[in-house]
Parts: structure tokens; sequence; C-alpha cells
């Protein structure tokens, strides 16, 4: 169970995470998460440059020790990334030093201070912790390419039927949702690409200013 769409009201309730970006411009901002990995981001990155268009790899850091030259690609080719822990881990699930010296370790591996947690998962004090070291990004927008009960026709409709300008949208370049990805990928960029869509990349200058105290 998931939502497609996140609810207002979830992301009010956190508002220290990022969820879109305010916009009066027509951007969209991809994200992929858990790679990189061969055959997959290498796919990913050809299909993004076929449109200019930039995005954001939240990567997983093991597969960043197992794959550098794949990681080197995404980052030669201008692209922003992101840490999704060293092992993929759930914040439900896992005790809370453990998790953050696990997030810390993929800090060091991409040098970013953006993160988002896998299975957007964290319990308050792992949220409260790491909000005052890392901007934590979420989405608006969850493609479901990871889930096997939906067509990649229901796919591609998640996406376009509900993301809007300064929406983020999640995708994945894992080998779980490579079937589905590779069937709506390119529809996905060229469907934005016809209505005069920029492809924006996430960083510390694109997400919004925070006005609000974090807890310390």
């Amino acid at each position: 169970m998931y939502l497609v769409k996140t609810p207002q009201i979830i992301q009010n309730l956190f508002p220290n995470f990022t969820w879109k970006i305010p916009a009066q411009e027509p951007v969209v901002y991809l994200t992929f998460d858990d790679g990189p990995i061969p055959r997959v981001t290498p796919w990913v990155l050809e299909q993004l440059s076929q449109f200019d268009a930039k995005a954001t790899f939240f990567c997983v850091g093991d597969n960043i020790r197992k794959h550098p030259e794949v990681f080197q690609q995404v980052v030669d080719a201008g692209h922003s990334v992101g840490n999704h822990t060293s092992n993929h881990l759930n914040g439900w699930t896992t005790e809370n030093i453990p998790y953050f010296h696990n997030v810390r370790h993929c800090a060091n591996q991409v040098n970013s201070v953006l993160f988002r947690p896998p299975y957007g998962r964290l319990k308050p004090k792992q949220a409260q912790f790491l909000q005052r070291h890392y901007r934590i990004v979420m989405w608006d927008v969850l493609s479901g390419d990871f889930d096997p009960k939906i067509t990649a026709e229901q796919c591609y409709s998640n996406v376009v039927n509900n993301a809007e300008p300064g929406s983020i949208v999640v995708f994945h370049d894992s080998l779980k949702a490579e079937e589905t990805l590779k069937q709506v990928l390119p529809r996905v960029l060229q469907y934005f690409a016809d209505k005069g869509y920029r492809f924006g990349q996430l960083n510390e200058q694109a997400l919004p200013k925070l006005t609000y105290k974090v807890s310390a």
C-alpha cells in the first residue's frame, strides 16, 4: 500500500521535509532511487540526455562502492546526487545509532546534504536528528514503477495525471523497476517536453529556504 500523490495534510505534518518545490514556471523534478547499477542507470542517463533533462539520483552507498564507474557517469553528466543510506535501511526497523552511521557513511560517498529515507520511513527521533545535518527530500508523486501489480500504463498515468509545476517525482534505477521504467520514462519525458516543461535537478540552491525552526 502506497500513495501515488502525497496528500497535503501529510506534507503539512512534516514541514521540515521537502515535498515539492514552489514554482511559477513549468518545471518538474525527476528523481531516481536505489542506484547506481550497471545497465539500468546508464540507460536512464541516455534517456535524460535525449531531452537535455537534468535529474537527481538518490544513491545507495553500497551500490556506489560496487559500481563507482556508474556513479561517476551520473556526476559527469551533470546530475545531482543524494544520500539513500549505505544499505537501503528501513528507519522504522533500524536502531537509531546504526541508522545514523549508515546515513553518514553514504553522505561521505555522495558529498551531498540531500537525504531521502528508503521507503520514506523515519522514526521521529531519526527525523529530528537528521534534519539538523541534512535536507530531507521526500516527494509528492510516486510513480509506482517498483510495483509488479500495476501495468506500465498505470505507472505512466500515475505521473502525468498527478505531477504539476514543482512536483518531485520518484522513479527507481533498479532491476526491480527496470521493465516498467523502460516503458514509462521515455513517454514521461516526451509528455512533459511537449507541455513545455523544464526538467530540474535538486540541490541546496533549488530547495526552499528553511523559514521554520529545526528542533535541536
